[in-house]
């Protein structure tokens, strides 16, 4: 009778930790866990070979290696293929812009010299300022005016803000807080920002979230995937401004090694849809950009609609 009733309760202990821990439902070969409120599906793979699931989910939740990678552009020399189309409502180019490129950088400084350029249509105006958000965008991310000194490719300290920022600058701030925080808050975009926080209570209501184990181009890589629930209703939709995210780990060093995700989001204020697909590489011991490819449609109540699409190709990568 004794040992019935340590028996009895030694399982209800181990129950009440299950559930102040993790909480496990198993489902064919894939394993659902509950971790702060928030369900996450584990492939086969990563329960059978015992990883620490929690640890790599919290570090990939909390990743910076994406956002790093496109500082160290910042402090090192580079070349670049650059291609940008701008497109009509009917698919077609009515502007463009290609370039070959290659970044300087020496004593803290660097610059971009062009060595090969082709514009058509509109794609600057008469004082060679560019015509399109995009380009602009573009240009901000790969491309510098004029001499730009005393840079760093810290990212503590250098999160994206609207703060003191109007018009354009603060059009370009919360595009580039979609293209390298995406599943984060964006201030100032009128009935979305709240909804790109893809790792809050209500967020995890929507979305499926998955980690499995793989090969990315022969690196042994962790792959976290985000998609919207299939029974979502109708108002649970128009919540919805991920519609997929997949972004590859690499399983030694937990670095982005390539990410792929499509946003879109449609309101009377504010449109988009959005695409992108980035791979990277190693210039030394430094994270690179090495393709970046994106096709984007948005509009906003002040702005003409934009269509446009481009490809970066960075190549010849040197270390200072």
């Amino acid at each position: 009778m004794k040992l019935k009733y340590v028996l009895l309760l030694t399982l209800f202990s181990l129950k009440l930790f299950a559930q102040e821990k993790d909480s496990f439902i198993v489902e064919g070969k894939d394993t659902t866990i509950i971790i702060d409120k928030g369900t996450f599906t584990l492939k086969e793979v990563i329960v059978r070979n015992h990883m620490d699931y929690n640890s790599l989910l919290r570090r990939i939740q909390n990743d910076t290696t994406f956002y790093k990678a496109f500082r160290n552009l910042h402090v090192i020399e580079f070349s670049a293929y650059n291609n940008i189309r701008m497109l009509n409502k009917q698919g077609n180019v009515q502007a463009s812009y290609n370039s070959k490129t290659h970044q300087q950088h020496k004593n803290n400084c660097r610059s971009t010299q062009t060595l090969e350029q082709k514009a058509t249509g509109d794609f600057f105006d008469n004082h060679g300022n560019y015509n399109y958000i995009t380009g602009e965008m573009y240009a901000s991310i790969f491309l510098t005016k004029g001499t730009v000194c005393g840079e760093n490719n810290i990212v503590a300290g250098h999160e994206f803000s609207t703060i003191d920022k109007s018009g354009m600058e603060k059009h370009k701030e919360q595009l580039k807080m979609l293209f390298f925080n995406p599943g984060k808050k964006i201030p100032g975009i009128p009935f979305i920002g709240n909804k790109l926080d893809l790792y809050d209570e209500d967020a995890h209501k929507l979305y499926n979230y998955s980690l499995d184990y793989g090969t990315y181009k022969g690196n042994d890589a962790f792959i976290f995937s985000i998609k919207p629930k299939d029974d979502l209703g109708f108002f649970q939709h128009s919540d919805i401004v991920v519609d997929e995210m997949t972004t590859w780990f690499d399983a030694k060093t937990m670095e982005v090694i390539a990410r792929t995700y499509t946003l879109s989001y449609h309101a009377f204020f504010y449109d988009f849809n959005v695409s992108m697909q980035v791979e990277m590489t190693h210039a030394g011991n430094l994270l690179i950009p090495e393709t970046m490819r994106y096709k984007g449609n948005f509009s906003a109540i002040t702005k003409k609609r934009e269509r446009g699409e481009f490809t970066a190709t960075l190549f010849d990568f040197k270390q200072n």
